[in-house]
Protein backbone atom coordinates (compact mmCIF):
# COMPACT_ATOMS: atom_id res chain seq x y z
CA UNK A 1 0.00 0.00 0.00
CA UNK A 2 1.06 3.53 -0.48
CA UNK A 3 2.29 5.24 2.46
CA UNK A 4 1.46 9.02 2.63
CA UNK A 5 4.60 10.99 3.92
CA UNK A 6 4.31 11.47 7.87
CA UNK A 7 2.31 14.87 9.34
CA UNK A 8 1.59 15.69 12.80
CA UNK A 9 -2.22 15.28 14.34
CA UNK A 10 -3.64 18.63 14.20
CA UNK A 11 -5.05 19.72 17.71
CA UNK A 12 -8.45 20.49 18.71
CA UNK A 13 -9.69 23.90 18.59
CA UNK A 14 -12.21 24.26 21.58
CA UNK A 15 -13.44 27.78 20.68
CA UNK A 16 -15.89 25.91 17.89
CA UNK A 17 -18.71 24.71 19.26
CA UNK A 18 -19.16 21.77 17.70
CA UNK A 19 -15.49 20.68 19.30
CA UNK A 20 -17.11 21.71 22.48
CA UNK A 21 -20.09 19.62 22.22
CA UNK A 22 -18.20 16.29 21.41
CA UNK A 23 -15.91 16.96 24.39
CA UNK A 24 -18.75 17.13 26.42
CA UNK A 25 -20.36 14.23 25.10
CA UNK A 26 -17.32 12.14 25.41
CA UNK A 27 -17.25 13.23 29.16
CA UNK A 28 -20.55 11.63 29.76
CA UNK A 29 -19.56 8.92 28.13
CA UNK A 30 -16.35 8.15 30.50
CA UNK A 31 -18.36 9.46 33.69
CA UNK A 32 -21.75 6.93 32.69
CA UNK A 33 -18.48 3.86 33.06
CA UNK A 34 -17.37 5.04 36.29
CA UNK A 35 -16.81 2.55 38.93
CA UNK A 36 -16.56 -0.11 35.87
CA UNK A 37 -14.33 -3.29 36.46
CA UNK A 38 -11.34 -4.10 34.39
CA UNK A 39 -9.56 -7.63 33.90
CA UNK A 40 -6.14 -8.32 33.96
CA UNK A 41 -5.23 -10.11 30.07
CA UNK A 42 -2.58 -12.67 29.77
CA UNK A 43 -2.31 -14.26 26.32
CA UNK A 44 -5.09 -13.24 25.28
CA UNK A 45 -7.27 -14.86 28.94
CA UNK A 46 -8.73 -12.33 31.15
CA UNK A 47 -7.82 -13.00 35.08
CA UNK A 48 -9.52 -11.49 37.96
CA UNK A 49 -7.34 -11.23 41.33
CA UNK A 50 -9.02 -10.83 45.30
CA UNK A 51 -7.20 -7.41 45.74
CA UNK A 52 -8.03 -4.58 43.69
CA UNK A 53 -6.29 -1.16 42.29
CA UNK A 54 -8.74 1.66 42.30
CA UNK A 55 -8.36 4.61 40.15
CA UNK A 56 -9.53 8.14 41.21
CA UNK A 57 -10.53 11.32 40.11
CA UNK A 58 -8.13 13.93 41.16
CA UNK A 59 -9.89 16.73 40.50
CA UNK A 60 -12.74 15.00 42.79
CA UNK A 61 -11.13 12.68 45.55
CA UNK A 62 -14.20 10.46 46.08
CA UNK A 63 -14.60 9.81 42.82
CA UNK A 64 -13.90 6.11 41.53
CA UNK A 65 -12.88 5.87 37.61
CA UNK A 66 -12.31 2.25 37.42
CA UNK A 67 -11.68 -0.94 39.73
CA UNK A 68 -8.48 -3.03 38.30
CA UNK A 69 -6.99 -5.94 39.67
CA UNK A 70 -3.76 -6.03 41.97
CA UNK A 71 -1.54 -9.10 40.32
CA UNK A 72 1.31 -10.55 42.25
CA UNK A 73 4.36 -12.10 41.99
CA UNK A 74 2.73 -15.05 40.08
CA UNK A 75 0.82 -13.84 37.48
CA UNK A 76 4.01 -11.76 36.57
CA UNK A 77 5.55 -14.71 35.78
CA UNK A 78 2.41 -15.96 33.94
CA UNK A 79 2.75 -12.46 31.82
CA UNK A 80 6.37 -13.27 31.09
CA UNK A 81 6.15 -16.78 30.01
CA UNK A 82 2.55 -15.71 27.41
CA UNK A 83 4.59 -13.36 26.20
CA UNK A 84 7.43 -15.56 25.12
CA UNK A 85 5.15 -17.90 24.00
CA UNK A 86 3.45 -15.03 21.77
CA UNK A 87 7.12 -13.95 20.40
CA UNK A 88 7.94 -17.18 18.60
CA UNK A 89 5.24 -16.43 16.08
CA UNK A 90 4.76 -12.77 15.85
CA UNK A 91 8.57 -12.10 15.82
CA UNK A 92 8.18 -13.66 11.86
CA UNK A 93 4.93 -11.40 11.18
CA UNK A 94 5.96 -9.79 7.91
CA UNK A 95 7.08 -6.01 9.47
CA UNK A 96 4.68 -4.26 6.96
CA UNK A 97 2.18 -6.17 8.50
CA UNK A 98 2.98 -5.29 12.01
CA UNK A 99 3.01 -1.67 11.09
CA UNK A 100 -0.71 -1.98 9.59
CA UNK A 101 -1.98 -2.59 13.07
CA UNK A 102 -0.21 0.80 14.25
CA UNK A 103 -2.10 2.69 11.29
CA UNK A 104 -5.65 1.29 11.92
CA UNK A 105 -5.42 2.02 15.55
CA UNK A 106 -3.82 5.41 14.79
CA UNK A 107 -7.20 5.75 12.44
CA UNK A 108 -9.62 4.29 14.85
CA UNK A 109 -7.97 6.65 17.71
CA UNK A 110 -8.35 9.55 15.58
CA UNK A 111 -12.34 8.77 15.72
CA UNK A 112 -12.30 8.66 19.05
CA UNK A 113 -9.86 10.80 19.68
CA UNK A 114 -12.24 12.93 22.31
CA UNK A 115 -13.16 9.70 24.96
CA UNK A 116 -9.30 9.09 24.85
CA UNK A 117 -8.78 12.60 26.19
CA UNK A 118 -11.98 13.02 28.42
CA UNK A 119 -10.88 9.79 30.47
CA UNK A 120 -7.31 11.30 31.25
CA UNK A 121 -9.29 14.83 32.34
CA UNK A 122 -10.82 12.55 34.73
CA UNK A 123 -8.09 9.80 35.54
CA UNK A 124 -5.18 12.19 36.03
CA UNK A 125 -6.57 15.81 35.71
CA UNK A 126 -5.55 17.34 32.67
CA UNK A 127 -7.54 20.05 31.37
CA UNK A 128 -8.95 19.64 28.04
CA UNK A 129 -5.93 21.18 25.99
CA UNK A 130 -3.56 19.18 27.51
CA UNK A 131 -5.39 16.14 26.84
CA UNK A 132 -5.99 16.70 23.57
CA UNK A 133 -2.36 17.53 23.15
CA UNK A 134 -1.70 13.96 24.78
CA UNK A 135 -4.03 12.16 22.39
CA UNK A 136 -2.77 14.22 19.48
CA UNK A 137 0.98 12.83 20.47
CA UNK A 138 -0.52 8.86 20.77
CA UNK A 139 -2.13 9.16 17.46
CA UNK A 140 1.44 10.52 15.89
CA UNK A 141 3.40 7.96 17.96
CA UNK A 142 1.33 5.26 15.91
CA UNK A 143 2.33 6.77 13.01
CA UNK A 144 5.22 7.59 12.91
CA UNK A 145 6.53 4.53 14.24
CA UNK A 146 4.21 2.58 11.94
CA UNK A 147 6.48 4.50 8.84
CA UNK A 148 9.41 3.70 10.64
CA UNK A 149 9.44 -0.18 10.95
CA UNK A 150 8.41 -0.37 7.04
CA UNK A 151 11.77 2.15 6.79
CA UNK A 152 13.99 -0.64 8.76
CA UNK A 153 12.81 -3.41 6.81
CA UNK A 154 13.21 -1.96 3.61
CA UNK A 155 17.25 -2.54 2.11
CA UNK A 156 19.56 -0.86 4.11
CA UNK A 157 22.55 0.69 2.86
CA UNK A 158 25.83 -1.05 3.08
CA UNK A 159 29.47 -0.92 1.31
CA UNK A 160 29.22 -3.40 -1.70
CA UNK A 161 32.40 -5.37 -2.67
CA UNK A 162 33.41 -7.45 -4.82
CA UNK A 163 32.21 -11.42 -5.16
CA UNK A 164 29.79 -10.91 -1.68
CA UNK A 165 26.21 -10.22 -1.59
CA UNK A 166 26.00 -8.28 1.83
CA UNK A 167 23.32 -7.16 3.68
CA UNK A 168 21.55 -5.75 7.17
CA UNK A 169 18.43 -6.94 8.92
CA UNK A 170 17.10 -5.08 11.76
CA UNK A 171 15.26 -8.16 13.90
CA UNK A 172 13.29 -8.09 16.94
CA UNK A 173 15.02 -8.43 20.46
CA UNK A 174 12.12 -11.01 22.65
CA UNK A 175 10.21 -9.90 25.19
CA UNK A 176 9.79 -6.61 26.66
CA UNK A 177 8.53 -5.26 30.14
CA UNK A 178 7.00 -1.40 29.37
CA UNK A 179 6.45 0.62 32.48
CA UNK A 180 4.60 4.01 31.17
CA UNK A 181 4.51 7.26 33.06
CA UNK A 182 1.10 8.70 34.62
CA UNK A 183 1.74 12.33 33.21
CA UNK A 184 1.62 11.35 29.66
CA UNK A 185 -0.60 8.35 30.21
CA UNK A 186 -1.90 8.09 26.59
CA UNK A 187 1.00 9.20 24.49
CA UNK A 188 3.99 7.61 26.21
CA UNK A 189 2.57 4.61 26.96
CA UNK A 190 1.10 4.54 23.29
CA UNK A 191 4.82 5.26 22.34
CA UNK A 192 6.64 2.71 24.53
CA UNK A 193 4.08 0.02 23.59
CA UNK A 194 4.12 0.25 19.96
CA UNK A 195 7.30 0.38 19.16
CA UNK A 196 8.07 -2.32 20.95
CA UNK A 197 5.57 -4.57 19.07
CA UNK A 198 5.81 -2.99 16.00
CA UNK A 199 9.22 -3.92 15.77
CA UNK A 200 8.43 -7.42 16.15
CA UNK A 201 8.95 -7.99 19.80
CA UNK A 202 6.20 -9.15 22.47
CA UNK A 203 6.06 -6.83 25.86
CA UNK A 204 4.02 -7.41 28.99
CA UNK A 205 2.77 -3.97 29.62
CA UNK A 206 2.08 -2.35 33.15
CA UNK A 207 0.91 1.44 33.43
CA UNK A 208 0.97 3.27 36.46
CA UNK A 209 -1.34 2.94 39.33
CA UNK A 210 -2.52 6.11 38.89
CA UNK A 211 -3.57 5.78 35.19
CA UNK A 212 -5.05 2.06 34.58
CA UNK A 213 -8.21 3.26 32.59
CA UNK A 214 -6.09 5.29 30.08
CA UNK A 215 -3.77 2.06 29.87
CA UNK A 216 -6.83 0.14 29.31
CA UNK A 217 -8.38 1.99 26.63
CA UNK A 218 -5.13 1.77 24.24
CA UNK A 219 -5.14 -2.07 25.18
CA UNK A 220 -8.53 -2.55 24.01
CA UNK A 221 -8.08 -0.36 21.28
CA UNK A 222 -5.05 -2.46 20.14
CA UNK A 223 -7.30 -5.75 20.50
CA UNK A 224 -9.97 -4.42 19.01
CA UNK A 225 -7.88 -4.24 15.80
CA UNK A 226 -7.10 -7.48 15.66
CA UNK A 227 -3.39 -7.83 17.43
CA UNK A 228 -2.75 -11.27 18.21
CA UNK A 229 -3.58 -12.26 22.48
CA UNK A 230 -0.37 -12.23 23.90
CA UNK A 231 1.62 -9.37 21.93
CA UNK A 232 0.61 -7.28 24.64
CA UNK A 233 -0.34 -8.90 28.08
CA UNK A 234 -1.87 -6.34 30.25
CA UNK A 235 -1.35 -6.28 33.97
CA UNK A 236 -2.11 -3.83 36.80
CA UNK A 237 -0.71 -3.62 40.27
CA UNK A 238 2.13 -2.40 42.65
CA UNK A 239 5.15 -1.53 41.52
CA UNK A 240 7.56 -2.84 43.38
CA UNK A 241 7.00 -6.77 43.59
CA UNK A 242 5.55 -7.05 40.30
CA UNK A 243 7.29 -4.83 38.86
CA UNK A 244 10.51 -6.09 40.46
CA UNK A 245 9.39 -9.90 39.10
CA UNK A 246 8.82 -8.47 35.38
CA UNK A 247 12.22 -6.66 35.42
CA UNK A 248 14.37 -9.25 37.18
CA UNK A 249 12.83 -12.19 34.96
CA UNK A 250 15.61 -14.33 32.90
CA UNK A 251 13.32 -14.21 29.88
CA UNK A 252 12.55 -10.63 30.07
CA UNK A 253 15.03 -9.17 27.19
CA UNK A 254 14.43 -5.56 27.62
CA UNK A 255 12.95 -2.66 29.88
CA UNK A 256 11.50 0.46 28.63
CA UNK A 257 10.72 2.34 31.34
CA UNK A 258 9.45 6.41 31.94
CA UNK A 259 9.49 7.84 35.04
CA UNK A 260 11.58 9.08 38.04
CA UNK A 261 15.10 8.78 38.60
CA UNK A 262 14.93 6.86 41.40
CA UNK A 263 12.77 4.58 39.97
CA UNK A 264 14.28 4.57 36.88
CA UNK A 265 18.47 3.85 38.37
CA UNK A 266 16.51 0.69 40.63
CA UNK A 267 15.35 -0.69 37.36
CA UNK A 268 18.51 -0.41 35.77
CA UNK A 269 20.74 -1.50 38.55
CA UNK A 270 18.18 -5.02 38.81
CA UNK A 271 18.06 -5.29 35.03
CA UNK A 272 21.83 -5.44 34.98
CA UNK A 273 22.21 -8.43 37.43
CA UNK A 274 22.31 -11.52 35.16
CA UNK A 275 19.78 -14.19 35.96
CA UNK A 276 20.41 -17.90 36.25
CA UNK A 277 19.14 -19.32 32.73
CA UNK A 278 19.54 -15.48 30.99
CA UNK A 279 21.21 -15.70 28.12
CA UNK A 280 21.71 -12.11 27.35
CA UNK A 281 22.12 -8.40 28.98
CA UNK A 282 19.11 -6.86 29.15
CA UNK A 283 18.55 -3.31 27.60
CA UNK A 284 17.42 -0.66 29.72
CA UNK A 285 15.20 2.42 27.73
CA UNK A 286 15.18 5.30 30.41
CA UNK A 287 13.51 8.32 30.65
CA UNK A 288 13.48 9.60 34.42
CA UNK A 289 12.94 13.29 34.78
CA UNK A 290 14.23 16.50 34.93
CA UNK A 291 15.52 20.05 36.18
CA UNK A 292 15.01 22.35 33.44
CA UNK A 293 16.04 25.76 33.34
CA UNK A 294 15.16 28.93 31.10
CA UNK A 295 17.68 31.45 30.84
CA UNK A 296 16.29 35.35 30.62
CA UNK A 297 18.96 37.36 28.78
CA UNK A 298 18.52 41.56 29.04
CA UNK A 299 18.68 42.04 25.14
CA UNK A 300 15.07 40.02 25.00
CA UNK A 301 11.30 40.50 25.05
CA UNK A 302 10.40 40.58 28.52
CA UNK A 303 6.71 40.23 27.96
CA UNK A 304 6.73 37.34 25.45
CA UNK A 305 9.43 35.50 27.56
CA UNK A 306 7.36 35.67 30.87
CA UNK A 307 4.38 34.48 28.89
CA UNK A 308 6.68 31.37 27.50
CA UNK A 309 7.84 30.71 31.11
CA UNK A 310 4.11 30.42 32.76
CA UNK A 311 3.26 28.06 29.89
CA UNK A 312 6.31 25.79 30.57
CA UNK A 313 5.97 25.97 34.30
CA UNK A 314 2.30 25.64 34.99
CA UNK A 315 0.83 23.52 31.68
CA UNK A 316 -0.65 20.62 33.43
CA UNK A 317 0.48 21.87 36.92
CA UNK A 318 3.78 21.61 36.50
CA UNK A 319 3.45 17.36 35.95
CA UNK A 320 6.08 17.28 33.13
CA UNK A 321 9.43 16.14 33.12
CA UNK A 322 9.79 19.19 30.41
CA UNK A 323 8.62 21.56 32.87
CA UNK A 324 10.53 24.57 33.49
CA UNK A 325 11.39 24.50 37.40
CA UNK A 326 13.89 27.14 37.20
CA UNK A 327 14.10 30.65 35.43
CA UNK A 328 17.39 31.85 35.63
CA UNK A 329 17.46 35.99 34.89
CA UNK A 330 20.12 38.09 34.65
CA UNK A 331 20.06 40.59 36.86
CA UNK A 332 19.58 43.98 35.27
CA UNK A 333 16.29 42.77 34.03
CA UNK A 334 15.39 40.57 37.32
CA UNK A 335 12.82 42.88 39.15
CA UNK A 336 10.80 43.93 36.38
CA UNK A 337 10.66 40.11 35.23
CA UNK A 338 9.80 38.79 38.47
CA UNK A 339 6.88 41.33 38.42
CA UNK A 340 5.58 39.82 34.96
CA UNK A 341 5.88 36.19 36.11
CA UNK A 342 3.76 37.48 39.00
CA UNK A 343 1.09 39.28 37.05
CA UNK A 344 0.35 36.26 34.78
CA UNK A 345 0.50 33.62 37.41
CA UNK A 346 -2.18 35.28 39.93
CA UNK A 347 -4.26 35.30 36.65
CA UNK A 348 -4.47 31.96 36.62
CA UNK A 349 -7.47 29.75 36.89
CA UNK A 350 -7.36 26.76 39.00
CA UNK A 351 -10.41 23.79 39.93
CA UNK A 352 -11.88 20.82 38.22
CA UNK A 353 -10.10 19.63 35.11
CA UNK A 354 -13.39 19.04 33.27
CA UNK A 355 -14.78 22.70 33.44
CA UNK A 356 -12.88 24.44 30.40
CA UNK A 357 -12.80 27.42 32.05
CA UNK A 358 -9.97 26.25 33.84
CA UNK A 359 -5.85 26.32 32.98
CA UNK A 360 -4.30 24.75 35.87
CA UNK A 361 -6.50 21.03 37.06
CA UNK A 362 -5.10 19.09 40.08
CA UNK A 363 -1.79 17.62 40.73
CA UNK A 364 -2.17 14.03 40.53
CA UNK A 365 -2.73 12.71 44.39
CA UNK A 366 -2.40 12.87 47.79
CA UNK A 367 1.02 12.22 48.02
CA UNK A 368 2.30 14.77 45.04
CA UNK A 369 0.32 17.54 46.96
CA UNK A 370 2.04 17.01 49.74
CA UNK A 371 5.20 16.44 48.31
CA UNK A 372 5.16 19.81 46.81
CA UNK A 373 3.86 21.59 49.57
CA UNK A 374 7.11 20.60 51.07
CA UNK A 375 9.58 21.70 49.01
CA UNK A 376 7.61 25.02 49.23
CA UNK A 377 8.39 25.49 52.37
CA UNK A 378 11.96 24.13 52.18
CA UNK A 379 12.17 26.78 49.71
CA UNK A 380 11.12 29.61 52.12
CA UNK A 381 13.65 27.61 54.60
CA UNK A 382 16.46 28.36 52.27
CA UNK A 383 15.82 32.08 51.33
CA UNK A 384 13.57 31.69 48.96
CA UNK A 385 11.07 34.51 48.56
CA UNK A 386 7.28 33.17 47.62
CA UNK A 387 5.79 35.87 45.49
CA UNK A 388 2.79 34.10 44.10
CA UNK A 389 0.72 31.26 45.24
CA UNK A 390 2.55 28.34 47.93
CA UNK A 391 -0.79 27.16 49.23
CA UNK A 392 -3.72 24.77 48.14
CA UNK A 393 -6.64 26.12 46.04
CA UNK A 394 -10.32 26.15 46.70
CA UNK A 395 -11.86 22.76 46.09
CA UNK A 396 -12.43 18.70 46.45
CA UNK A 397 -9.61 17.60 44.57
CA UNK A 398 -5.37 18.02 44.71
CA UNK A 399 -5.73 21.95 43.86
CA UNK A 400 -2.69 24.03 44.25
CA UNK A 401 -1.84 27.31 43.06
CA UNK A 402 0.66 27.75 40.99
CA UNK A 403 3.89 28.94 42.97
CA UNK A 404 6.77 30.81 42.04
CA UNK A 405 9.77 31.41 44.62
CA UNK A 406 12.39 34.51 44.11
CA UNK A 407 16.19 34.94 45.52
CA UNK A 408 16.86 30.95 45.04
CA UNK A 409 20.01 30.04 45.39
CA UNK A 410 21.63 27.74 42.55
CA UNK A 411 22.34 25.48 44.84
CA UNK A 412 18.81 25.28 47.01
CA UNK A 413 17.39 22.32 46.85
CA UNK A 414 14.25 23.67 45.06
CA UNK A 415 16.99 24.51 42.77
CA UNK A 416 18.42 20.85 42.39
CA UNK A 417 15.58 18.12 43.09
CA UNK A 418 12.64 17.51 40.76
CA UNK A 419 9.43 18.84 42.32
CA UNK A 420 7.18 17.77 39.48
CA UNK A 421 4.56 20.29 40.41
CA UNK A 422 3.89 23.70 39.78
CA UNK A 423 6.74 25.51 41.74
CA UNK A 424 8.96 27.56 39.60
CA UNK A 425 12.36 28.72 40.94
CA UNK A 426 13.86 32.00 39.87
CA UNK A 427 17.59 32.39 40.08
CA UNK A 428 19.37 35.76 39.37
CA UNK A 429 22.64 35.71 37.14
CA UNK A 430 25.53 38.09 36.91
CA UNK A 431 24.79 37.94 32.95
CA UNK A 432 24.50 35.42 30.16
CA UNK A 433 27.42 34.07 30.69
CA UNK A 434 26.73 33.11 34.29
CA UNK A 435 23.14 31.78 33.75
CA UNK A 436 24.63 29.29 31.24
CA UNK A 437 26.83 27.95 34.14
CA UNK A 438 23.92 27.85 36.58
CA UNK A 439 22.01 26.19 33.74
CA UNK A 440 24.23 23.19 34.29
CA UNK A 441 24.63 22.90 37.40
CA UNK A 442 21.87 19.97 38.17
CA UNK A 443 22.31 16.37 37.38
CA UNK A 444 19.98 16.46 34.82
CA UNK A 445 19.70 17.13 31.16
CA UNK A 446 16.73 17.06 29.74
CA UNK A 447 15.20 19.99 28.26
CA UNK A 448 16.46 23.68 28.59
CA UNK A 449 16.07 27.34 26.51
CA UNK A 450 17.33 30.60 26.36
CA UNK A 451 15.42 34.14 25.60
CA UNK A 452 17.91 36.52 23.95
CA UNK A 453 17.84 38.75 20.46
CA UNK A 454 21.59 38.29 20.36
CA UNK A 455 22.65 35.75 17.52
CA UNK A 456 26.19 35.27 19.52
CA UNK A 457 25.12 34.40 22.64
CA UNK A 458 22.33 31.77 21.02
CA UNK A 459 24.87 30.03 19.25
CA UNK A 460 27.29 29.78 22.42
CA UNK A 461 24.23 28.64 24.15
CA UNK A 462 23.37 25.79 21.64
CA UNK A 463 27.00 24.31 22.37
CA UNK A 464 26.86 24.83 26.21
CA UNK A 465 23.47 24.66 27.46
CA UNK A 466 23.48 20.59 27.64
CA UNK A 467 20.95 19.19 27.82
CA UNK A 468 18.94 16.71 25.23
CA UNK A 469 15.98 19.21 23.95
CA UNK A 470 16.87 22.59 23.34
CA UNK A 471 14.79 25.60 22.82
CA UNK A 472 15.39 29.29 21.81
CA UNK A 473 12.71 31.80 22.45
CA UNK A 474 10.15 29.97 22.57
CA UNK A 475 8.16 27.18 25.64
CA UNK A 476 10.57 24.07 26.21
CA UNK A 477 7.60 21.96 26.30
CA UNK A 478 5.53 20.54 23.89
CA UNK A 479 7.97 18.19 21.99
CA UNK A 480 6.39 17.07 18.75
CA UNK A 481 6.54 13.73 16.78
CA UNK A 482 9.23 13.82 14.26
CA UNK A 483 9.73 17.69 14.93
CA UNK A 484 11.80 17.53 18.32
CA UNK A 485 12.95 13.90 18.93
CA UNK A 486 12.80 13.55 22.48
CA UNK A 487 14.92 12.26 25.10
CA UNK A 488 18.08 13.75 27.66
CA UNK A 489 20.97 13.22 29.33
CA UNK A 490 22.65 12.48 32.42
CA UNK A 491 20.33 11.50 35.19
CA UNK A 492 17.83 12.67 32.93
CA UNK A 493 17.85 9.16 31.23
CA UNK A 494 19.31 7.35 28.30
CA UNK A 495 18.91 9.67 25.67
CA UNK A 496 16.13 7.63 23.61
CA UNK A 497 15.17 9.95 21.88
CA UNK A 498 11.12 9.39 21.30
CA UNK A 499 9.38 10.43 18.26
CA UNK A 500 12.62 10.49 16.15
CA UNK A 501 14.65 7.77 13.81
CA UNK A 502 16.55 6.14 16.25
CA UNK A 503 14.10 5.15 18.72
CA UNK A 504 12.77 1.70 17.19
CA UNK A 505 16.82 1.13 16.87
CA UNK A 506 16.14 0.43 20.52
CA UNK A 507 14.08 -2.30 20.26
CA UNK A 508 15.81 -4.09 17.48
CA UNK A 509 19.28 -5.75 16.57
CA UNK A 510 21.32 -5.74 13.34
CA UNK A 511 22.13 -8.36 12.12
CA UNK A 512 24.82 -8.45 9.21
CA UNK A 513 24.77 -11.18 6.28
CA UNK A 514 27.17 -11.90 3.62
CA UNK A 515 26.76 -14.53 1.00
CA UNK A 516 30.10 -15.51 -1.58
CA UNK A 517 28.77 -15.47 -4.92
CA UNK A 518 29.98 -17.57 -7.22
Amino acid sequence: MAISQFKNEPLTDFSKPVNRKAMEKALAKVRSEFEKEYPIVIGGEEIRTVDKLNSHNPSRVGEIIGVFQKADTDIAVRAIEAAEKTFAEWKNIDPKKRAEYLFKAAALMRKRKHEFSATMIYEVGKTWPEADADTAEAIDFLEFYAREMVRLSGPQPVTKIPAEKSELWYIPLGVGVVVPPWNFALAILTGMSSAAVVSGNTIVLKPSSDSPLTGWKYFSLMREVGLPDGVINFITGPGGSVGDTLVAHPKTRFVSFTGSKEVGIHINELAAKVQPGQRWLKRVVAEMGGKDSIVIDDQTDLETAAQATVVSAFGFQGQKCSAASRVIVVESVYDKFIDLLREKADKIKVGSADDPGNYMGPVVNKGAEEKILRYVQKGIEEGGRVISGGAKADGDGYFLRPTIIADVEPNATIAQEEIFGPVLAVIKAKDFDDALTIANNTEYGLTGGVWTKNRKKIEKAKKIFHVGNFYVNRKITGALVGVHPFGGFNMSGTDSKAGGRDYLLLFTQAKSLSEKIK
